[in-house]
């Protein structure tokens, strides 16, 4: 029994059913949204979302009933747990979060689908070389906003005039939200030399640390990805050993049959 319910689970069809669940509740999560559609279809919408948690609370204890202990093994399924549980909390006033929370079920895709999985797996074997990269940032944004802070807090007080207002305004620059006119060109005005300090800031962050967070998270992806591609080339040259050992017995088998068959 146990073993018709792990393939069950485990079957693309499951899987896809699964799927087609989580994006038809995230749907109609977004249509909760709308005053117009709940004030004509609030009843359908809430009982799609009952159905939809039903359907997820009836995955979790199918997989638990197929993995028992081994269930808390995969962290996808703890992952699936906790967003599910999440759901299952009366949204009360005093908790009415947990309502707004309930979009998160959406996230379920990540556990579901392999792809997404891999991007994850990817990401969080490149947190620590993000963590040296930040480290890189932070240093960079603390030199620069001490500087910033000296030259033109005096001046521009609303922008640099402290530290912090001086991180804040650097770290708009660096998103280049208005960065120029916004910033720079009235800082300009007064120091007409700023572009010396501002340019030099905004190639370093914007254009070399920030590409050296993407840069560290494709090299992850692509190790991950080397990873199981080795693994999955392992398992069929296994395979093919044992195949190539089986044809090598029933060879020497038919030989040992023949040599019999002569005498």
């Amino acid at each position: 029994m146990r073993e018709k319910v792990r393939q069950l689970v485990e079957s693309s069809r499951f899987e896809k059913a699964i799927i087609a669940v989580i994006i038809l509740n995230a749907i109609g999560l977004g249509m909760e949204t709308s005053p117009t559609i709940m004030a004509r279809f609030g009843d359908i919408v809430g009982a799609l979302d009952k159905i939809a948690l039903t359907i997820f609370v009836v995955e979790l204890l199918l997989k638990f009933f197929a993995y028992r202990l081994a269930f808390f093994k995969n962290g996808w399924n703890v992952f699936d747990l906790a967003i599910v549980s999440a759901a299952l909390f009366p949204a009360s006033q005093e908790l009415s979060i947990l309502r707004a929370l309930r979009i998160l079920r959406a996230l379920r895709l990540v556990s579901v689908v392999p792809s997404m999985r891999k991007v994850i797996a990817g990401l969080f074997s490149a947190i620590p070389s993000i963590g040296t990269v930040i480290v890189m940032l932070l240093l960079l944004f603390y030199i620069a906003a001490v500087m910033a802070t000296t030259l033109f807090g005096e001046a521009f007080p609303a922008w640099f005039g402290n530290i912090g207002l001086s991180l804040y305004s650097l770290f708009q620059i660096m998103t280049l939200e208005s960065w120029s006119m916004g910033i720079v060109r009235p800082v300009m005005e007064v120091y007409p030399y700023a572009w010396a300090f501002f340019v030099p800031f905004i190639l370093l962050t914007s254009f070399i640390v920030l590409n050296l967070f993407i840069g560290v998270i494709v090299n992850a992806m692509s190790e991950a990805t080397s990873e199981e591609a080795h693994g999955e080339r392992e398992l069929i040259m296994n395979e093919l050993r044992g195949l190539t050992a089986e044809v090598a017995a029933m060879r020497r088998e038919l030989e040992a049959n023949g040599k019999r068959g002569e005498r």
